[in-house]
């Protein structure tokens, strides 16, 4: 089984080459679970609002009028969206939300990834996860396009969980064979935007120890590799989703940064 991250740039499909990719894995008899960002969106609505967003340490300050702006661009625009656009190319696809069943159940974040502490909001940190809804729909061929929004553990408020965190706990928790997260980058640099610094394979333990040097929203994607390994994953893949060639490559087992255990 392979969670995809799919967001950003990344998410503008017209060619369906993503729904391709994904029908080239299923016919080699492998599955694939999709967990969404909307970054994008989620700006452009919130401009729309009137709302002023913040980042810090790569993440979406939340605030409930951010909370509510995020949950409905998510559950009813970006993954209705993405879900409509593979079951047009052919992929049986189903958009769900990670706060129903729940799927995803996170304690507010309070802290970054280089351990500072911060006051993010509604801003939630995944401790427990419930596959069983997307394993159902596996099981009955569809694509599961799950939303990165949580229930909370300690009210009945809703999260907002960074997705490629939420992506990477869903991966370790269905021991996935790998975590393809896609990005506007070609991958992890070492030393950003020198090209030539790029890392093509990394073990989880050496990227623990320089994770501290990766800043704004790379950070998260850091994390998100070291956690999903250490969760269950057999391998990450950070990949540049603007380019159409790029997934495909992926799923082949090329491209990008790899990160082992």
């Amino acid at each position: 089984m392979i969670v995809v991250k799919f967001g950003g740039h990344a998410m503008v499909d017209e060619t369906g080459n993503f729904a391709k990719a994904i029908e080239a894995a299923q016919k080699m008899g492998e599955t694939v679970v999709v967990v969404h960002g909307g970054g994008p969106q989620i700006d452009q609505a919130l401009e729309k609002a009137g709302i002023t967003s913040e980042f810090v340490g790569g993440f979406r300050v939340t605030s409930p009028e951010v909370f509510a702006v995020v949950e409905a661009v998510l559950t009813e625009e970006v993954g209705p969206n993405v879900a409509h656009t593979l079951n047009t190319f052919g992929i049986k696809a189903k958009a769900i939300s990670g706060r129903t069943l729940p799927t995803f159940v996170s304690r507010k974040r309070t802290f970054l990834v280089d351990g500072t502490t911060a006051d993010l909001g509604l801003v939630g940190d995944v401790v427990s996860v419930d596959a069983s809804e997307i394993l159902a729909l596996v099981d009955s061929n569809i694509v599961p396009v799950v939303a990165p929004i949580s229930a909370d553990i300690d009210s009945d408020n809703g999260l907002n969980v960074n997705a490629d965190l939420a992506a990477a706990a869903l991966a370790g928790a269905l021991g996935a064979s790998a975590l393809i997260i896609m990005t506007d980058v070609p991958g992890i640099y070492r030393q950003w935007p020198d090209k030539a610094s790029l890392i093509e394979v990394i073990s989880s333990t050496e990227l623990s120890e320089i994770k501290n040097i990766f800043a704004q929203g790379m950070a998260p994607k850091v994390q998100s590799a070291l956690d999903a390994i250490a969760n269950g994953a057999k391998a990450v893949r950070i990949i540049d989703g603007t380019d159409p060639e790029s997934f495909a490559a992926a799923l082949a087992g090329t491209g990008g940064t790899l990160v082992v255990a």
